[in-house]
């Protein structure tokens, strides 16, 4: 036999070798290419490239693996790199990577698997499957860095860094556990109504949010805005200026709206700017001072809010579901005698949109005890946005989430700190909200004078239960009922339940 012959033969065996693989129609091996992109690297194996495909396919399998192992046992690593600026830069690089080595591998098996005698129809439909495809990766790879990036510009803008400064913040061990530190979290709730017309921000809702953070029990203690003679702790510059709370003696007990609850928060910066020292929030660090000095705890972190704006948050959400007991008003001006548009109906379980939700929140035009009806509504809002705020729901919606959260919230909560707060908040969310009754028959029948020893008495006997005395028995019936203060928390459930007034 000639070489030539051998050579023929041998030239045509390795043909035969290397067109097995490729006898699958331009449909099947695009079929098979996508399919190949669940794990990349099998595809390559079906067209026998089995070097290439075996060191591809190991390289995904145990990319997968650690993405499960990471996901299933590093939780808290995530979220903290979630809430991470420079690694979510690193993060938006590393998925664009990913995603161009993913469309390579789903190329280059196509055209593996393709068969070399295809038509001009049936080469036109595979590379048609496999564009679409390498569209869909693409689009999916541009929304996840858009997604991470507005995570990162989110967290860079609301949350402090190192350069923050605040004058009323604790100072936290970074190598202790930060709730160990803390076993009672007490945050500030602002809701500031800055509005055109008004001259400066008012914060007509102020709410102590106390938290146990080794169970996520949460109390809630809602402070009327008209409280006159707030008072500052003995020790801040700002008693020697209200030795005796915030007020003018010399106009007498009369009602003076400049020295309200909500005007401390623009008045006294005004008045007395810097007096606490460097702050980038000197009316929510004036507020935390005295609010904190009124209910006899320690205030902290603030969150503050834009009430008008609010609205875009709950429209992120999805909007909110509450339980609506009397009609609440939709707009209205009280002093100008301006009636609303339009009222939210009673009725269960109503729908609302974020504008509603706002007006549900702080609507009171002519709504008997407007104040603490709306105090009630707003803690209600409050547990409804908690009970929204699902993980899908907020994935589903994060982008519209973070965008509203960026130009809506204020807050002294530094960045080194998200972690925890994020896993804190798991466990407010499955725990119980409750509502303190300050009793405002016995304690404020008007703002002018309230009685903040009173509502410090209560406030501390509903969260430390087993230091409120215990009555001594007696074998002597009692004439008539006693006459106690309520230490107890009220649960939400309830006081938000339906129960329609007449």
């Amino acid at each position: 036999m000639s070489s030539s012959s051998r050579a023929r033969r041998a030239s045509g065996s390795t043909r035969a070798r290397r067109a097995r693989p490729r006898r699958h129609t331009s449909v099947a091996a695009a079929c098979l290419a996508v399919l190949g992109a669940l794990l990349p690297g099998t595809a390559y194996l079906v067209a026998r490239r089995f070097r290439l495909g075996i060191a591809v396919t190991m390289l995904s399998l145990a990319g997968y693996a650690a993405a499960a192992y990471v996901g299933v046992k590093r939780r808290d690593d995530v979220i903290a790199w979630a809430l991470d600026p420079t690694l979510l830069l690193w993060m938006v690089a590393g998925l664009s990577a990913v995603a161009l080595l993913w469309v390579v591998v789903l190329v280059t098996s196509y055209k593996m698997l393709r068969p070399l005698a295809a038509g001009p129809g049936a080469r036109m439909f595979g590379s048609l499957v496999i564009g679409l495809v390498c569209f869909g990766m693409a689009a999916s790879t541009a929304m996840g860095a858009e997604t991470l990036m507005a995570q990162r510009s989110l967290v860079q803008k609301v949350f402090g860094g190192e350069e923050s400064k605040s004058q009323t913040r604790p100072t936290i061990t970074a190598k202790k556990d930060v709730w160990d530190q803390l076993p009672r979290l007490n945050v500030l709730l602002l809701g500031a109504d800055d509005g055109a017309d008004r001259d400066g921000a008012r914060t007509d809702t102020v709410i102590v949010a106390s938290i146990d953070t080794k169970t996520g029990d949460t109390a809630l203690i809602s402070l009327t805005r008209n409280f006159m003679r707030m008072p500052f702790p003995a020790d801040s510059p700002l008693h020697e200026k209200y030795p005796t709370g915030f007020w003018d003696p010399k106009l007498g007990d009369t009602e003076q709206s400049n020295f309200y609850l909500d005007a401390m928060y623009r008045m006294i910066p005004q008045k007395y700017p810097g007096i606490l020292g460097p702050s980038d929030n000197e009316g929510a660090d004036v507020l935390k001072l005295s609010v904190g000095e009124a209910v006899g705890l320690k205030l902290h972190y603030y969150v503050q809010i834009n009430v008008i704006g609010f609205s875009q948050l709950v429209q992120a959400l999805g909007g909110i579901k509450v339980n609506i007991n009397y009609p609440v008003p939709v707009g209205g001006d009280d002093d100008k005698d301006i009636p609303p548009s339009r009222y939210l109906q009673p009725g269960p379980d109503r729908e609302l949109n974020g504008f509603d939700a706002m007006w549900f929140a702080r609507g009171r035009y002519r709504v008997p005890g407007a104040d603490l009806a709306r105090q009630a509504r707003q803690r209600c809002t409050i547990k409804a946005i908690v009970e929204r705020a699902t993980p899908q729901n907020v994935l589903a919606n994060y982008q519209s989430i973070a965008k509203a959260g960026e130009q809506l919230i204020r807050t002294d909560i530094p960045q080194n700190l998200l972690p925890e707060f994020v896993t804190l908040g798991q466990r407010v969310k499955s725990a119980k909200i409750t509502n303190i009754d300050l009793d405002k028959k016995k304690n404020f029948p008007n703002g002018r004078n309230p009685n903040y020893a009173g509502m410090r008495e209560i406030i501390n006997r509903a969260l430390n239960p087993a230091a409120a005395p215990k009555p001594h028995p007696t074998t002597t019936a009692p004439t008539r009922k006693p006459t106690t203060t309520k230490t107890t928390p009220g649960d939400l459930a309830d006081d938000c339940a339906y129960h329609p007034t007449n």
